[in-house]
């Protein structure tokens, strides 16, 4: 042979196809993309199985192992699928295949298994020498028939066998028992059903092909898992049957028993869908443990084979609405996102009800058509092999005589062909007769089969002459499936009437939240502090370690949502009873699990979101003089580690935050007490990256110390209070607008006595103060109490501060919330 390497002048250059590398990679991704959605991941809508489980149950049906056989070792069921049909491992067929035996996992399985194939708990099946299995009976319905040439077969991998390329399924398998599965770009996730509730509405559509999805409705009133539990409303369901997707919430059947002693438990009988008991359990443990869930004395998993039962038992005087709705807030409900996509001619589908029971009837009809024409067929062959043999009974001397006398058989048969104008299969069949089938009895039998064939011939010509005979077959059969596999329905649907949850059973009130340097956190009823006369030392607010010191405090209300403010800049969102309610001699808790601060980070504002709208906008000073204004719905979504409010430079805090309108002054304070007053106007808005505009010029170290928004038509007045617990109240009108950055005008001494400035507040005499130390002291007082003087004064005593100690915040608690 000859070893030289062709020329590739010789080469017909229209041999070779020039293509694009994007091309050619975007149309090879989506042929490996639609092999596995059509080869693995979705499922047919005609008989509702993947090829892996169509292609167990075709193995074990060629293997004879049926409902009516005795068990076989899972491996060997294994074995035979993946050398005959599926080469793709035996963990991956062996795992499906327990999935079908499991009856928590399938509404009907359709595999029948003896051994250890799994628990709710996630326990794994025993290995598959371990387990033994056999096609369910209901599995059965989905074969049946396919011997008649009712489906299309077509070659197995290596064209050894032929295998079906769906099966006839006698009832809705793809609604009956759900389907999920994930394919390249798209995933499927369709919810069990009732069988009986499946047929009616099959029957319904075939009886009035306009049903609506409501006329449907009546009959499939909403999934039915395996492990019952409860479906809670009925909209999304709705959105599930009319659209193909939905988001149906499922909540666990659990009932409050009285216990011994007056104590009451919780008793979980039936959990949501594909929920795993043994970590519902654990992580209910781990939040009694961390003290998420108060009340919860003990918790036993008392499950058996006869179903689940899990006891929360309650302590003494526990609230048991608050722990019921702290369990289903975070273990006893969950969300089934319906996807009802599945393969319709090979492509990916999203199906409503009617769409699904619409393909699978035209599928039905195509199987009892080609059924029907096979039997047809086969009786039509028969009943010619009748009338031959009634023929010859009736010259039976002559057709023996004429055998008898032949040389051999085919000689036998050609002249009965050419002598009784006998067919050459009736001959054939003549030719093969018994002598003992030539009697009279037998004779007679033969007539009757004959007359059988012939009213069964006309029946089958009347079912493929008449679309209705059609129909009323597939209902009669559908009727006859629901008769043998119907049962009651295990899941309920109970309606919405809003859940309860743990923030409808927390009282509004309004509360002091304090906040330290190292992170503690509390909130205290305000109603604990009663007003003082000013001067006094207050009583002790916090319990606070030697080495740290209180950051902050403020009022909220217990459902309040907060935008809380810090000096790095960053701004969280913060729902107040959130924050641990704890005694006003307790030190707080650990604010790592509410707010996720840096070292160092401190709230140092917070404002209310029902405080704005959304084209008011956040206007932010730092210590460093600058001063932004940023659109409020800037701030709508924030996540759980915060986002940014403002950029600072090196060293820059923010310092406060207020909310204002456009048509607001600003009043900006420094620790040296020098105040500036101009138009907000002068700060354009920008986003929340960015740094701002300089508001105030400093000197000599100088810094920001507060914020106030205020207008011509304000008669408060601006309260300035100091470190060492000095103030006082000046109308605002005293201070007169200016252009931004300037020096502005003394507001207070900040000598010795008084300590540098700590906030500035805008009140009216009807006001309650709030003030607390960095060491945990807190005293509450009427703003009327702090005299009203002129700018440029030294103030009167509002706090007794202790040596060492300091006023470390200032909260106002508005007039009319004061009086009540």
């Amino acid at each position: 042979m000859s070893s030289e390497v062709p020329d590739p002048t010789d080469i017909d250059a229209r041999t070779v196809e020039t293509v694009r590398i994007e091309d050619e990679m975007e149309q090879s991704y989506i042929d490996y993309a639609m092999s596995v959605i059509a080869g693995r991941a979705l499922p047919d809508v005609r008989d509702g199985l993947k090829p892996v489980h169509r292609r167990i149950l075709y193995a074990m049906h060629e293997m004879g192992v049926t409902s009516g056989s005795s068990h076989r070792k899972s491996s060997s069921i294994v074995g035979e699928t993946m050398g005959d049909y599926h080469p793709h491992g035996d963990s991956a067929i062996y795992d499906t295949l327990v999935r079908m035996a499991q009856d928590f996992s399938m509404r009907y399985p359709l595999v029948d298994g003896q051994g250890n194939f799994g628990s709710m708990d996630g326990d794994p099946p025993a290995a598959p020498r371990y387990t033994e299995a056999r096609m369910a009976s209901i599995a059965e319905e989905l074969l049946e028939d396919i011997e008649k040439d009712t489906v299309d077969f077509q070659s197995n991998y290596d064209d050894r066998l032929q295998e079906p390329t769906v099966l006839p399924s006698s009832f809705p398998n793809l609604l009956v028992n759900g389907s999920s599965g994930i394919a390249v770009g798209m995933s499927t996730n369709i919810p069990p059903h009732n069988l009986g509730e499946i047929v009616d509405a099959t029957v319904e559509l075939l009886e009035n092909p306009e049903a609506t999805v409501e006329e449907l409705m009546e009959h499939v009133k909403g999934p039915d898992f395996p492990t019952g539990a409860n479906i809670v409303g009925r909209d999304a369901i709705y959105s599930a049957y009319a659209t193909g997707r939905g988001r149906i919430r499922v909540r666990a059947e659990f009932e409050v028993e009285e216990w011994k002693s007056g104590r009451e438990r919780i008793v979980i009988t039936e959990l949501p869908y594909q929920a795993n008991k043994a970590r519902m359990v654990e992580r209910i443990a781990d939040d009694v443990n961390e003290g998420t869930i108060e009340g919860i004395s003990d918790l036993r998993d008392e499950s058996d084979r006869d179903g689940v039962r899990v006891v929360v038992e309650l302590k003494r005087g526990a609230n048991t609405e608050v722990v019921k709705n702290r369990l289903l807030e975070n273990h006893l409900e969950r969300t089934f996102g319906v996807i009802n996509l599945a393969l319709v001619d090979g492509q990916p589908r999203v199906l409503t009800l009617k769409d699904t029971l619409q393909e699978y009837i035209s599928h039905r009809r195509e199987v009892v058509r080609r059924r029907s024409e096979y039997d047809l067929n086969e009786a039509e062959e028969r009943a010619h092999i009748l009338e031959g043999r009634l023929k010859a009974l009736e010259r039976v001397d002559d057709v023996v005589e004429l055998i008898r006398n032949s040389e051999d058989r085919s000689a036998a048969r050609e002249g009965l062909q050419s002598e009784f104008a006998f067919s050459e299969p009736q001959a054939e069949h003549i030719v093969r007769m018994q002598l003992g089938s030539l009697t009279s009895m037998e004779a007679a039998e033969i007539e009757d089969e004959y007359d059988e064939l012939q009213a069964e011939i006309e029946r089958l010509e009347a079912i493929l002459g008449s679309d209705a005979e059609l129909d009323a077959v597939i209902e009669a059969e559908l009727l006859e499936i629901k008769d043998e596999y119907d049962d009651d329905r295990r899941t309920s649907i109970i309606e919405d009437e809003g859940t309860v949850t743990h923030e409808d059973l927390i009282p509004e009130e309004d509360v002091l939240v304090v906040m330290t340097e190292d992170d503690y956190v509390k909130r205290m009823p305000v109603d604990a502090f009663g007003a003082q006369g000013r001067g006094g030392k207050g009583i002790i607010g916090a319990d606070v370690k030697t080495d740290d010191r209180v950051a902050t405090v403020f009022r909220a209300n217990t459902h309040d949502y907060l935008l809380c403010f810090t000096n790095h800049g960053q701004v969280y969102r913060l729902k107040t009873y959130e924050i641990p309610e704890m005694s006003r001699t307790a030190r707080g808790k650990s604010a790592v699990n509410i707010l996720d601060l840096d070292p160092g980070e401190n709230i140092t504002a917070v404002v209310d979101t029902d405080a704005f709208d959304d084209d008011e906008c956040v206007t932010m000073a730092t210590k460093h003089g600058y001063v932004k204004r940023t659109a409020g719905a800037e701030f709508d979504n924030i996540l759980s580690t915060g986002i940014i409010a403002a950029s600072l430079e090196d060293g820059d805090e923010l310092v406060d935050v207020e909310v204002t309108d456009g048509t607001k002054d600003l009043v900006v304070a420094t620790e040296r007490g020098m105040t500036i007053r101009f138009d907000e106007s002068e700060v354009r808005t920008m986003g929340r990256n960015a740094r701002g505009v300089n508001g105030i010029k400093l000197e000599g170290g100088d810094a920001v110390a507060g914020l106030v928004a205020t207008d011509e038509s304000d008669e408060r007045a601006l309260l300035t209070v100091t470190r060492n617990g000095y103030g006082k109240r000046t109308l605002l009108s005293e201070y007169r607008t200016q252009s931004r950055y300037g020096k502005g005008l003394i507001d207070i001494k900040t000598n010795e006595r008084n300590g540098p400035v700590t906030a500035v507040k805008a009140v009216t005499p009807a006001d309650h103060l709030v003030m607390m130390s960095e060491r945990g002291q807190i005293m509450r007082t009427r703003a009327d109490e702090v005299s009203t003087v002129g700018r440029n004064t030294m103030g009167v005593t509002l706090m007794d501060v202790e040596a060492g100690d300091a006023v470390a915040s200032v909260d106002v608690i508005p007039a009319d919330d004061a009086d009540e």
